[in-house]
């Protein structure tokens, strides 16, 4: 496979996680550049170890993926956007809490990584080979994702209190059209 091409599906399937990452960096005081690197670290990981997975549960996994996938990662999009919605017009918080430790960060990154899954699956169909493309996909994405939290974070600042009702809107958001696609697309 051409480098260009490697680089394009990296950046598509790193999208959900830099969007995730500047949602969650809003919600950032300090340590920014800590959390920046510990996000980096999972999103990149899970969304280079997720293709990987799929590719070596090749065609046993893709009946899964294929009919689950896009629910499990609505649902638990959909449940902690809605939770940081709730969270910032109650005024209990303003974004993904990064702070409260890396259970948050993992759930999303498990959630964001789901259509990486699905691509090593398609890969392993196609007789494709993965390592290059899962390493690829995993920089991208530790890139993408580290940028997005100190993204977030100058956002917050501007946007005070409402950015947890934008990072749970996005969150909602993304699930959804994971959802959408899998059922319309």
């Amino acid at each position: 496979m051409e480098f260009a091409t490697t680089l394009l599906i990296a950046v598509g399937l790193a999208m959900d996680a830099f969007a995730v990452s500047i949602s969650g960096g809003a919600g950032l005081r300090e340590d920014r550049l800590r959390w920046a690197v510990i996000a980096g670290a999972l999103f990149g990981g899970f969304q280079a170890g997720m293709p990987m997975l799929g590719w070596l549960g090749g065609m046993g996994l893709a009946s899964f993926v294929g009919t689950y996938g896009p629910w499990i990662a609505f649902l638990l999009l959909a449940l902690i956007g809605g939770k940081m919605i709730a969270e910032a017009v109650r005024g209990d918080g303003e974004s993904v809490r990064f702070e409260s430790g890396t259970a948050t960060l993992l759930v999303l990154a498990v959630a964001t990584s789901i259509d990486a899954l699905a691509v090593g699956v398609s890969f392993a169909v196609l007789d494709i080979p993965i390592v290059s493309l899962a390493i690829t996909i995993g920089v991208v994405t530790f890139v993408f994702s580290a940028a997005g939290v100190l993204l977030g974070s100058a956002f917050g600042h501007i946007m005070g209190e409402k950015a947890g009702i934008v990072g749970g809107i996005i969150l909602v958001a993304i699930g959804l059209r994971i959802l959408l696609e899998h059922l319309f697309f």
